[in-house]
Parts: C-alpha cells; sequence; structure tokens
C-alpha cells in the first residue's frame, strides 16, 4: 500500500507543477501549433492532395498529437536531473517507498501531463477539417498515453544515469528530434532511402504514431500510399504497431526500474 501512496504521490506532484505553471502550458501548445499552422499551410499547397480530401496539413495533424505527446512524456527525465540538482530527489530516495515506484510515479505523471497536451491540440482539429467521432476518441486515447508511457519511462531511465541538467539537455536533443523526424510524423513512410526506412523501423515513435494517424484519417484504398509500417515485408495492422509499442514501453520502464532502484 505505501509503495502505491509513492507512486500517487509522485503523479500528483507532476499533475501540480504543471497545473501552476501557466508559461509552460502555454509553450506546450505553441510550438505544436507553429508546425500544424506554419510548416503544415506552408507546404500544404506545394505538397497537394495526398489522398481524398486529405490535405498537407490534414496528414501531419496525427503526427503533431504524437509529436506533442513524445516531447512532453520525454521532459519526465528532465524533472528527475532538476530534483537530483536540487536535494529533492535524496529525501525522496530515503523515503519508506521502493525506488521502483518513483519510477513508475515518475513515468506516470509525465504521461498524464503528455496526454493532457496531446488533447489540447486535438481541439484544433475542426479548423483543419479533420472530425471524428466519441468512439475515435477512446480509442486513442490509450494509445496516445501507451506512447507517452513508452517515451517517457525511457526519459526516466536516461535521467538516472545522466547527473548534470546540461548533459540531459543535450541528450534530449540529439535523441528526442531525430526520433520525431524519422517517425514518419511529417512523410509517408513509403519510398524513403533505404538507410532512412532502416532508421524509421527502429523509431520506436513510428509504431506509436503510425496508428495515431490510421485511426484520426483512417484508411483508404484509394491513396497512393499506406499509413500501414511494413515490417520484413509484411504489412502490420494497427493492433502489430500497437504490440510492438506496448513490448517496448514495458522492457523500457522494467530498465528505469532497475536503474532507479540501483542508482547512489
Amino acid at each position: 500500500m505505501n509503495h502505491l501512496r509513492g507512486v500517487y504521490t509522485i503523479w500528483y506532484r507532476d499533475i501540480l507543477r504543471f497545473w501552476h505553471d501557466k508559461m509552460r502550458m502555454i509553450s506546450s501548445i505553441t510550438f505544436p501549433l507553429l508546425f500544424l499552422f506554419v510548416f503544415g499551410s506552408g507546404l500544404s499547397a506545394r505538397m497537394g492532395v495526398l489522398g481524398p480530401g486529405i490535405d498537407f496539413t490534414q496528414f501531419i495533424f496525427p503526427g503533431i498529437i504524437g509529436m506533442t505527446v513524445l516531447m512532453s512524456s520525454f521532459m519526465a527525465g528532465v524533472s528527475v536531473v532538476w530534483d537530483r540538482e536540487f536535494g529533492f530527489l535524496k529525501e525522496v530516495l530515503v523515503a519508506p517507498i521502493s525506488r521502483a515506484s518513483v519510477a513508475v510515479g515518475k513515468t506516470l505523471g509525465s504521461a498524464t501531463v503528455a496526454l493532457l497536451q496531446g488533447l489540447l491540440i486535438l481541439l484544433f482539429a475542426p479548423l483543419i477539417g479533420v472530425s471524428f467521432t466519441a468512439s475515435t476518441l477512446l480509442v486513442l486515447l490509450p494509445l496516445m498515453f501507451l506512447l507517452a508511457v513508452s517515451l517517457g519511462s525511457l526519459g526516466v531511465l536516461l535521467a538516472t544515469r545522466i547527473r548534470s541538467m546540461e548533459a540531459f539537455q543535450a541528450t534530449m536533443q540529439m535523441l528526442m528530434f531525430p526520433m520525431v523526424f524519422l517517425s514518419g510524423a511529417f512523410f509517408p513512410l513509403q519510398g524513403l532511402p533505404a538507410w532512412m526506412n532502416i532508421m524509421v523501423k527502429f523509431n520506436p515513435a513510428t509504431y506509436g504514431i503510425a496508428p495515431i494517424r490510421q485511426i484520426i484519417l483512417g484508411t483508404d484504398p484509394n491513396l497512393s500510399y499506406s499509413y500501414n509500417i511494413n515490417l520484413f515485408g509484411q504489412t502490420l495492422t494497427v493492433w502489430n504497431e500497437v504490440a510492438i509499442l506496448a513490448i517496448f514501453g514495458v522492457i523500457v520502464i522494467l530498465l528505469a526500474m532497475w536503474s532507479f532502484s540501483n542508482q547512489e
């Protein structure tokens, strides 16, 4: 029971920090909206129609949602490094709760914040002509949360081995931006150069953004390309992609719990 209370306390603290940081709330949606309306609108005319009733802005909209969730959840590691530098983490580690529960609480806290930010971006769907039903939203929520947990646990894992804020921010940028741009968030996954295709398939974010796009935009046999991922000559279904992401998430969160339990 103490361990569950510890998870809840760490989770609740991260939610409160986000809620009281108004500038963080504003900036968390400003950056994705710049990509959506500036980048999307600027290239929409040049890219043309990518499918029946789908322009470039609508195509990248699911990718922007995935990018928002990915970047926000990855920030879980920042709070770990920050707490270590200011001494708060030392107090948490000597508390009568398991260290693994601290890692879980940090991961769930960042994942919840990332989910809320993703939902804020979804509110702009009518402005670009994207519509979805309540049942679609019910499918999207757990998928977005799974992506957030998987990448949030990766951020926590890295933070357990990086001691300074400067080093973590440099590492985060080195990993996060390639993960975003090599996830298919801004381009179809067909017809890529061989080297890029390999990197896209090894990118865990790919298996979160692809199903989000399929669920929001649907599938159409008239498209000249597919939203699905081709792996080893097989076209993956949404459930295949979700399963791969879930396996990655389980492995990484277990590693994060182990690493958190064994740090000084």
